[in-house]
């Protein structure tokens, strides 16, 4: 008969004290995140100006957006590109840089991990547009040049052939966020006795301690990371628009979310950027589900 694994119980004290440390970011969460989605749903069935009264069109907003919306239409291919590309590969990116340095020493793993999560909190913009300027001084076109594959400077932010390459490549360099944090907790948290197990039962490699033992052991962080990542593929709009400008060469660089913000921050038509929105959120909470019944451990 199997025994019942003891359960810590927190006192009464301990409870309050972890609730009054989570209070302050459930206050901004609720406040900046919860109410301005529910608020948006239907605000997107009006014309809102932000000045006058919403105004009720009922679908209006969604016919035009596609039917007669061309921009639109092109943003979708733009984004579906775009997470399609900078999705799988960062998210495989994270996790075996996760690994990779999970498999070094102790202070080694606390540098490295610093050093692979700090563009994602660093404005990197400038930096990245010295790398691509578009004169024979950037340092790619010097590099290329030197080399003898291109005989003339490439543009790389203005051409439309390349605007999409370049921001997928930036992407991918800052996407080692709250994802890969999540799958380097995870690999300090395996029990090591079960690699233990695994010799005894005949696992001979790392490779098959990864399969058999690593993966099996960290479904929840990769499902995590696997959120956060599709998130930040289908969101992707800041990158773009720092590096490239606003609106994008050809709308080369146009996502669904540069569109929102195009109608929302620019135009002031909340009503049709909220229609925007929702429509990117359902295309995003589709994605997820998907992910999670791949991902999601069975009890």
């Amino acid at each position: 008969m199997k025994k019942k694994s003891a359960k810590k119980k927190f006192s009464g004290t301990e409870q309050t004290e972890c609730l009054l440390m989570l209070l302050p970011f459930m206050l901004f969460f609720i406040v900046f995140t919860i109410v301005p989605v529910v608020i948006s749903l239907p605000i997107g069935f009006t014309n809102f100006d932000m000045i006058n009264r919403p105004d009720f069109v009922g679908l209006s907003n969604y016919k035009t957006l596609f039917l007669s919306d061309r921009v639109f239409v092109h943003s979708i291919r733009t984004t579906l590109i775009f997470a399609l590309f900078s999705g799988p590969v960062s998210y495989v990116l994270c996790f075996f840089l996760a690994w990779l340095i999970n498999e070094l020493p102790g202070k080694l793993k606390t540098l490295f991990t610093l050093i692979f999560y700090a563009p994602s909190m660093a404005n990197v913009y400038t930096v990245w547009q010295l790398v691509f300027s578009g004169d024979q001084y950037g340092y790619a076109n010097s590099l290329l040049l030197d080399l003898g594959i291109i005989t003339t400077s490439r543009q790389w932010l203005t051409d439309s052939n390349y605007i999409l390459f370049v921001v997928i490549a930036v992407q991918l360099w800052i996407s080692l966020g709250a994802g890969f944090l999540a799958l380097r907790a995870g690999f300090q948290n395996i029990d090591k006795s079960q690699y233990e197990a695994g010799a005894i039962e005949g696992i001979k490699n790392r490779w098959q301690e990864l399969i058999y033992i690593t993966i099996p052991s960290m479904k929840p962080q990769m499902l995590f990371a696997a959120v956060m990542q599709i998130v930040a593929a289908f969101t992707a709009d800041i990158v773009g628009r720092s590096l490239v400008g606003f609106p994008s060469t050809d709308y080369a660089a146009h996502t669904v979310m540069t569109h929102a913000y195009d109608y929302g921050w620019v135009r002031y038509e909340m009503g049709y950027s909220s229609a925007i929105c929702t429509v990117l959120f359902i295309a995003m909470y589709a994605v997820n589900r998907l992910i999670t019944k791949l991902l999601a451990r069975e009890d």
